[in-house]
């Protein structure tokens, strides 16, 4: 059952899946429609799911999942999963590579290997307060106040 996203509670479920490039307006367009067809006939045990998205930056895929009444089963999840795969292959994107890191460089969304980005932080081409993106939030509620946060805040922090 598809929800506004802005409705769920703070506790809602997170998943968070970055692109390794910016989508399009023709692409977002495209997305949005496919998101919410699978949202709306998402279940578990075939009990509807309560869950919604949103594409920050249209940049990354967020899906936010109310679990107070039926909770995500290794099913569910491993259809979503598949749902993101078929997207990766459609848009021609990355989105489930969890090596990579997402941050912001001045007014631009960068995303780069670890490796890369560890090189980034030796060259102090990156640094403590650069804005990250952190994938690892667990709800809603994190998500607001600790998805994009400076480094030091988030599990970059040990790259400094």
């Amino acid at each position: 059952m598809l929800i506004p996203f802005d409705d769920l509670s703070d506790n809602a479920r997170i998943w968070i899946y970055p692109s390794n490039r910016p989508l399009s307006a023709d692409e977002v367009n495209w997305l949005s429609p496919k998101i919410r067809e699978f949202l709306t006939n998402w279940t578990a045990h075939g009990a509807s799911l309560k869950a919604g998205f949103t594409l920050p930056y249209s940049r990354f895929i967020v899906f936010a999942l109310d679990e107070s009444e039926q909770a995500a089963t290794g099913c569910s999840i491993d259809s979503s999963v598949h749902f993101i795969q078929s997207i990766e292959q459609q848009l021609d994107v990355q989105l489930l590579d969890k090596m990579n890191v997402s941050f912001k460089q001045g007014e631009f969304i960068t995303y780069k290997s670890l490796t890369d980005f560890k090189q980034l932080v030796s060259n102090k081409s990156v640094s403590a307060d650069t804005t990250v993106f952190n994938h690892l939030v667990l709800n809603k509620g994190e998500f607001l106040t600790q998805w994009e946060v400076p480094a030091r805040a988030s599990w970059h922090a040990r790259f400094f």
